[in-house]
C-alpha cells in the first residue's frame, strides 16, 4: 500500500523555518541599525561643577562622570570630552556635539530646545553664606524695636488682651452692684472700665483692691496665680527669641534675600529664583569664582544647587561657608541630546539597566552618600 505524501507537515515545517528565518533576519537588521546609529566616538559637553564634574589635572572625575563612563562601556563606545567654563545650548543645538553629561535641570524652556535622558537626580535650590563671621551686631534698641512689633509680641498681646477682657466683664457682673467696691458705678461704661484695670493690676503686679462680693475674691485669687504664670511665661518667650535672634545671621534662608547681592553660575535656572526674590544677581562663569566672591565678601550669599553647594561647605569651604535654611524647588537633573538624537533611547537604556543591577546605586553612594536624595 503506496503511502500518502503529508503535504501538511511539511507546509508547517516550511512555515517554521520561515519563521525563524525572518526572526534571524530581523535580529540582523536591529543590530546593523544599533550599530549604525551608534557611534564609535562620542562627543560629550561638559562644565566643571563638583561633585557632578570635577577637574582633576588633564583629567574628569565626578558623579555624572562616573556615571557617563559606566554607560560609554557598556555601549562600547569611546568619549571625547569638550570641556566648557559654564552651561552653554550653542553645540548642542548645531550638533557640534552629541551629549552634554553635566546633569541640568528640566525646564520647560529647555525641554524644547533639547532632549533629555531619564533624571539621573533629584535636587533643590538652597542658599549659602560666610560661616560665623555672619553674625549680627548686637544693637539693643534695634532689638527692642524688633521684639515689640514682631508677630510674636503681637500674639502675646492678643492672648493678654483676652486675659484681661475675660475677667474684667466677669468682675463687672459680680461687683456692679457692691457699694464702696472695686465698681463705683452699676453702668457698663466706665464700669468696665475699673473692672479691666482691676483685671490688668491683678495679671501682671496685684490689684489694690479686695473684691467685695466672695465668688469674685476667688476669681482674683486664681487670677494672681494666672499672672504669675502668664509673665513667666512671656519672660522666658522673649529671652528665647532675642537669644536665637543673637545666635543667627543676617541671612537665613530665601527668605532673607530680597536687596542683598547673590552669586550664582551665569545661564543658571538660579537667576530665575534670585530675581524672584528681588536680590540683585551677579553671575560667574565657573564655580571657583562664585565661592571665592563669597569669602572675599563681594557678594552676601550664593543661591545654587543644593547638592552642589553641600559637597563644596563640607570639604574645600569647611569652616568658611555653611548653607543655611530648607532646600526648595526641587526638580529633576538630567544629561541632555540634541532634539531627536537616537543615542538618548540608548543612554535611557543602559540608565534603566543600571539602576536594576545595583551599579547606579554604588556611583551614587560613592559620591553622595545619605546627603542627598537619589531621583528615582
Amino acid at each position: 500500500m503506496a503511502l500518502k505524501p503529508d503535504y501538511h507537515g511539511a507546509s508547517r515545517r516550511a512555515l517554521i523555518v520561515t519563521f525563524v528565518s525572518v526572526l534571524l533576519l530581523a535580529g540582523a537588521a536591529i543590530d546593523r541599525g544599533r550599530a549604525e546609529t551608534t557611534p564609535e566616538t562620542v562627543r560629550a559637553e561638559v562644565f566643571a561643577v563638583p561633585p557632578f564634574v570635577i577637574e582633576q589635572g588633564d583629567g574628569l572625575t565626578g558623579f555624572a562622570i562616573d556615571l557617563w563612563e559606566e554607560v560609554a562601556a557598556r555601549l562600547k563606545v569611546t568619549t571625547t570630552y569638550r570641556k566648557e567654563p559654564m552651561p552653554t545650548d550653542a553645540a548642542l543645538r548645531s550638533n557640534e556635539v552629541d551629549l552634554l553629561v553635566s546633569p541640568i535641570l528640566i525646564t520647560e524652556e529647555r525641554d524644547r530646545l533639547f532632549d533629555f535622558s531619564y533624571p539621573i537626580l533629584e535636587a533643590g535650590q538652597q542658599v549659602m553664606v560666610r560661616d560665623s563671621g555672619e553674625l549680627g551686631v548686637p544693637n539693643p534698641l534695634r532689638d527692642l524695636l524688633s521684639l515689640l512689633f514682631s508677630k510674636v509680641a503681637a500674639l502675646w498681646f492678643v492672648v493678654g488682651l483676652l486675659l484681661v477682657l475675660v475677667p474684667a466683664h466677669i468682675g463687672w457682673l459680680l461687683e456692679r452692684r457692691h457699694k464702696g467696691g472695686i465698681i463705683p458705678t452699676q453702668k457698663y461704661f466706665p464700669g468696665v472700665l475699673y473692672a479691666a484695670y482691676w483685671s490688668a493690676s491683678t495679671l501682671l503686679t496685684q490689684a489694690e483692691q479686695m473684691p467685695r462680693q466672695w465668688l469674685a475674691r476667688v476669681i482674683t485669687i486664681l487670677w494672681m496665680f494666672t499672672g504669675v504664670v502668664f509673665v513667666a511665661l512671656y519672660t522666658a518667650q522673649l529671652t528665647a527669641t532675642l537669644t536665637v535672634k543673637q545666635m543667627r545671621g543676617p541671612i537665613n534662608g530665601p527668605e532673607d534675600l530680597p536687596g542683598k547681592r547673590v552669586g550664582t553660575i551665569a545661564g543658571a535656572v538660579s537667576v530665575y529664583f534670585i530675581r524672584e526674590y528681588n536680590a540683585k544677581v551677579l553671575e560667574f562663569a565657573r564655580a571657583e569664582e562664585m565661592y571665592d566672591a563669597l569669602r572675599e565678601k563681594r557678594v552676601d550669599a550664593l543661591l545654587f544647587s543644593a547638592p552642589v553647594l553641600r559637597y563644596y561647605a563640607i570639604r574645600e569651604g569647611k569652616g568658611l561657608v555653611t548653607t543655611v535654611g530648607p532646600e526648595f524647588s526641587k526638580a529633576d537633573l538630567s544629561m541632555a541630546f540634541p532634539v531627536g538624537s537616537p543615542l538618548r533611547r540608548q543612554v535611557n537604556h543602559e540608565l534603566i539597566a543600571m539602576r536594576e543591577d545595583g551599579t547606579y546605586q554604588r556611583i551614587y553612594t560613592k559620591w553622595f552618600g545619605n546627603e542627598v536624595k537619589a531621583s528615582r
